[in-house]
């Protein structure tokens, strides 16, 4: 039987109701559930719920919470003290090395007082801390000898040698044997530039904070057991990156001239006579190398000399007939390399014209005599005649000057005395210096002992007075006579304090010529201070000597960091991560339900796949 097609309206308002086809047959359903309600009926627990109304602040307070708590444990491991530290110079001759390989510092700090049991253990993340007073030397040699493998060296030196430190004629260190602070900075000196380091030395000067961490640190070495991560302690950091190469280095010279007087018609020319300091420094730490002896005395001396004559050469009546050339020559470390780059840059006339040379080093610290080094023998008549000239000077001044002979060898490209340089080109020349043997390569130099407080105002005065008088009786025609043009009561009389703004400016001063760059401020000012007095004052720059190569870093900042021992950390962390896990559950509950926590944790049911 037929039955009656539904109409097209009826359909129409029924699109919306699901339909069901069965058995080619039409017929209408009970409207479905929606889905929402549809999950609630099948899934009750994975049905969405009402939302709730939004507690930001009730949110909030436990991630206040645990922000406050991340800065009190960051608190606790804040720098207990923050100290400016000085690398060991770290260089290369001819492509060996030596001084100290590395820079950054991650290690507990340890003192002298460690047991004898420690010494075998491992020390390579451990670093001393060690006062110039107490320094063992006999450890700092064992360290260099049998290569031992330290976390690295904090060398802490006395305060008197700062600025702010107290002056007195008694540098001694009482905890050495009564031993002279300034013989103790020149050994240690000496063993440290020669040896290869692996790890980092440093050194900074003493102060409250740096030596109340020692105290602490010498207080837990004494219990027997080095500090660890274990143990827990004061741990040293630098952040520093790694040493590079100093690239196109450059060293400069500096020279200016006082023209003598020519007769009418003369068209020779005049005779001259040098006057020559080098102003560059070199030590165990090059930002500490300030050289107020080695050679900031010699620098003093010659600025006075060339203020002095250029007086006397202002007036012609007083302008003598030779000409006088002042030179400050950098390299003087190594063999005096710039002095011999300056002389070669010379006009073959003006080397020939040239009378002799008086160059000047470490004039600054004798007590009754000085040295007239020569390289020709004393035989020779211009040497007689200079020698002749300095030893009647000083005698009416009331000291005595003894003349050194040294034979150079042209082969050995080791040049001890400044004056050596103008021996090889045949010209006549000494070194007038303080010291009475020539020293070794790289010492003497300005390093460490090398300090405003050893130094003798009142001998740079001697030694300034002696060359200028000794220069006016050449040039005047005054020889054999006692005649003093430089009175201490005229005019022309040394300025005390000339000398010492300048000697202060140069204690103040490193001077290291790989770390000096040609517009550096120093040597802007020594090109300015010679125009004052002088004419025609020029600058030469050469290329540094290849057979040196430097590196940076040569100066950071030491943070040191009180630390816990592993126990207070594995404490701290179980703290925080049950903190975290608490935090976790009650964020889980106010904003989705119990429930919700609960089936986190609940393990999936299995799913079984039916098979056909």
């Amino acid at each position: 039987m037929n039955q009656q097609e539904p109409r097209a309206d009826s359909i129409s308002m029924c699109a919306s109701t699901p339909i069901l086809l069965r058995s080619n047959s039409l017929s209408l359903q009970r409207p479905s559930p929606p889905p929402t309600e549809l999950l609630q009926i099948l899934h009750p627990s994975m049905a969405p719920r009402k939302p709730r109304e939004p507690q930001v602040l009730e949110s909030f307070y436990p991630l206040l919470a645990l922000v406050f708590l991340l800065v009190a444990c960051t608190e606790l491991c804040d720098a207990a003290t923050v100290v400016d530290v000085y690398r060991l110079i770290h260089y290369d001759i001819s492509a060996v090395p030596f001084g100290s390989r590395a820079a950054s510092l991650n290690h507990h700090a340890a003192s002298l007082h460690f047991p004898p049991a420690a010494a075998a253990a491992d020390l390579s993340r451990t670093v001393f801390i060690i006062p110039l007073c107490e320094l063992n030397f006999t450890f700092v040699k064992e360290c260099i000898s049998q290569r031992k493998r330290l976390g690295g060296l904090l060398i802490l030196l006395p305060k008197i040698l700062g600025s702010d430190g107290p002056k007195n004629d008694d540098f001694k260190c009482p905890q050495n044997g009564d031993g002279m602070i300034k013989d103790l900075l020149v050994e240690l000196e000496r063993l440290l530039i020669h040896a290869t380091l692996p790890y980092p030395v440093y050194f900074a000067s003493e102060g409250e904070d740096i030596n109340a961490v020692l105290a602490d640190v010498k207080s837990n070495d004494a219990t027997g057991q080095l500090a660890t991560a274990t143990t827990g302690g004061y741990k040293l950091v630098v952040s520093v990156a790694e040493p590079r190469k100093l690239v196109s280095s450059t060293i400069t010279n500096i020279q200016g001239w006082l023209p003598g007087l020519k007769s009418d018609g003369d068209a020779s020319q005049l005779p001259t006579i040098a006057i020559v300091a080098s102003y560059d420094t070199f030590g165990a730490a090059p930002e500490l190398s300030v050289g107020s002896d080695s050679n900031g005395s010699g620098i003093v001396a010659l600025l006075e000399i060339a203020r002095l004559f250029s007086l006397l050469y202002s007036n012609p009546k007083t302008r003598g007939r030779y000409n006088l050339l002042f030179g400050l020559t950098s390299g003087g470390p190594y063999n005096y390399n710039g002095t011999h780059k300056w002389l070669q840059s010379f006009d073959h006339r003006i080397r020939e014209s040239i009378d002799y040379a008086i160059c000047l080093n470490s004039i600054g610290s004798w007590d009754d005599k000085l040295w007239l080094h020569v390289s020709k023998p004393p035989e020779n008549t211009y040497i007689k005649q200079i020698f002749e000239d300095f030893s009647n000077v000083a005698e009416d001044l009331g000291f005595k000057v003894d003349l050194k002979h040294k034979k150079i060898n042209i082969s050995n490209p080791r040049v001890a005395w400044e004056h050596e340089q103008f021996s090889r080109l045949r010209v006549t020349a000494a070194t007038l210096s303080g010291i009475s043997a020539a020293p070794e390569l790289l010492e003497r130099t300005g390093g460490l002992a090398d300090n405003r407080l050893f130094l003798n105002e009142s001998a740079i005065a001697k030694s300034i007075k002696l060359v200028a008088e000794s220069l006016a009786r050449h040039i005047y025609r005054y020889e054999g006579k006692n005649i003093q043009v430089f009175a201490d009561d005229s005019s022309l009389a040394i300025n005390p304090t000339y000398i010492r703004s300048w000697l202060d400016l140069l204690s103040r001063t490193p001077r290291v010529a790989p770390f000096l760059s040609k517009d550096d401020p120093f040597i802007s000012a020594l090109k300015k201070e010679l125009e004052v007095h002088t004419h025609d004052v020029s600058l030469q720059h050469e290329p540094f000597d290849g057979m040196f190569t430097f590196y940076d870093s040569t100066a950071a900042k030491l943070h040191i960091y009180q630390v816990a021992s592993v126990t207070f950390d594995l404490v701290l962390l179980l703290v925080l991560g049950s903190y975290l896990v608490l935090l976790f559950c009650f964020l889980v509950i106010t904003t989705r339900g119990l429930d919700d926590l609960i089936g986190l944790f609940r393990r999936p049911p299995s799913r079984k796949v039916k098979t056909a």
